[in-house]
């Protein structure tokens, strides 16, 4: 086993992560949800070493998975869980002291007649009527004659067993210096809403599937975990769901490992679990559904709640997804997934999360949605070729920027901005004493109050967020307010302004 990997924890300030040596830890995630159930090692060898080498240090995967992981079999035939039928007394390998439910749960959608009613109920606020019909999961089989699967018993027998796997998997990313965030399990199994399901927890199982996982990976240095997963929590149930499978973590594990809660889109760990003792770190979903970005205003909020905590945008745009779920829209590009990234970052964020449509579903193909294999609109690309897109190679330029100086210490400072644009052309400021960095998502100029910098001469330069390399723009006298245009202006040319005090040196 890898022991190179440090824990993690919270910075005694509460605004960024940091490593157990005191180490400030910047979050850059990519998404790869269906990683544990759908890549062989081999695979996911290949995808680990391209996201280390593009300076990823993060991997959101979900133990559970999305897609059908309880019924679909990963890519060795296993499955997570035993089924029900055909078990006998004594199974009790995640909790002999838990009491196993009715195989199906008070309000559980079974059926496929479930699953369109479902599809045309309201979901989230950004998962229009439009957008689910566009999934076409109406098409998906009757799954009442398939065996349930018993959270009591866990398929750990063997080598290349599913369990073996998962770990296996969490080892490779350890020796590539990779932390996995890992959902327990997607929200689906809990609040079924638009997905697949089937919805197998109650409080009790939550809680002793939690304290198995806990006990499973306490050793493992390299784990965060995500419990709620892209769900609302719409009840008291849904709520005693995942606080017993927090408790359970906690109860396995010893707390030696930081815990956040993924919310449906548009929302926020705050607007669920803002109270929880369990919390460590808020994540928001910004999600897919917003044509223009507006990720800077949710991460503001929730730096500024109290009790002070770390925030990220856990899953923003991704990189190749139909806006708003429709194609007709086109699809979010690379400037799309950068403007997001550096909104989250000069805003507070202690890190981002990146995601590209084809790599979180591991799809090998076009897709008319990520459920249904049928070619067409909604995916475009395998995730094969997909590992290698413009956004994904561009994210190690945010990593580097913010590296190179005293990120952990900038805090937001729009007051630099006394007349910022309004709307696409919106810049974004973070400050730290003498030293600001400043985002144009279009290149456009930019009007700062200098005297937020103590007002003395002030030494400028052009960082470009798609290949990471610089410009000087000279020494500034004279303080108050000065106009700085960006050296190329438009779509997909956006800009970081650098500035820092002359008689500070510059380091960035």
């Amino acid at each position: 086993m890898t022991e190179a990997m440090q824990s993690l924890a919270v910075s005694r300030c509460g605004r960024y992560l940091e490593q157990a040596d005191g180490t400030p830890f910047f979050w850059l995630a990519d998404t790869a949800w269906e990683l544990f159930h759908k890549l062989t090692r081999e695979e996911a060898e290949v995808y680990l070493d391209i996201r280390a080498e593009q300076g990823f240090t993060v991997v959101q995967a979900v133990a559970l998975a999305e897609l059908d992981g309880i019924r679909k079999p990963n890519a060795y035939g296993r499955l997570p869980l035993h089924p029900v039928e055909g078990v006998g007394a004594g199974m009790g390998q995640l909790d002999a002291q838990s009491v196993h439910g009715e195989s199906r749960q008070e309000g559980s959608l079974d059926t496929a007649a479930d699953t369109a009613s479902a599809l045309q109920a309201p979901a989230s606020e950004d998962r229009s009527a439009a957008v689910d019909a566009a999934q076409n999961l109406q098409a998906l089989p009757d799954y009442d004659a398939r065996p349930r699967a018993d959270l009591l018993r866990a398929d750990t027998d063997g080598p290349y067993s599913y369990w073996d796997h998962v770990d296996a998997v969490i080892e490779l990313a350890a020796e590539r210096g990779i932390y996995i965030a890992l959902l327990p399990t997607w929200g689906d199994k809990f609040n079924r809403k638009w997905g697949i399901g089937p919805e197998l927890f109650a409080p009790d199982h939550a809680y002793a599937y939690g304290r198995w996982l806990g006990e499973r990976y306490r050793d493992r240095a390299n784990l965060i975990w995500v419990l709620g997963g892209d769900r609302p929590l719409e009840s008291e149930r849904h709520r005693e769901i995942v606080d017993r499978m927090a408790a359970g973590l906690r109860e396995g594990d010893g707390g030696h490992h930081l815990m956040t809660f993924h919310p449906p889109g548009a929302a926020t760990s705050a607007d669920y679990v803002h109270d929880r003792d369990w919390l460590d770190f808020h994540m928001i979903q910004s999600g897919h559904g917003e044509a223009e970005i507006t990720n800077h205003l949710r991460v503001q909020r929730d730096y500024a709640r109290m009790p002070v905590r770390p925030v990220l945008d856990g899953e923003p745009c991704y990189e190749d997804h139909p806006i708003a779920f429709r194609a007709e829209l086109g699809y979010f590009d690379a400037a799309d997934v950068r403007r997001a990234a550096y909104y989250a970052a000069l805003s507070g964020a202690c890190g981002h999360t990146y995601g590209h449509h084809s790599v979180w579903s591991m799809s090998d193909g076009m897709y008319a949605s990520a459920v249904c294999e049928e070619q067409g609109v909604y995916i475009i690309m395998s995730w094969k070729e997909a590992l290698l897109r413009p956004g994904a190679e561009q994210m190690r330029h945010l990593r580097a920027l913010l590296e190179s100086g005293g990120w952990g210490r900038l805090t937001p400072d729009q007051e630099l901005l006394p007349a910022n644009l309004a709307g696409a052309a919106h810049c974004v400021a973070a400050r730290n004493g003498g030293e600001a960095l400043v985002y144009t998502p279009f290149g456009l100029y930019i009007d700062i109050c200098l005297d937020r910098l103590g007002g003395g001469a002030v030494r400028a330069s052009w960082y470009d967020p798609r290949d990471g390399s610089r410009s000087d723009a000279g020494v500034i006298k004279g303080g108050g307010v000065q106009r700085f245009y960006a050296p190329t202006s438009g779509r997909g040319e956006d800009w970081v302004l650098c500035l820092r005090e002359e008689a500070r040196g510059c380091t960035r």
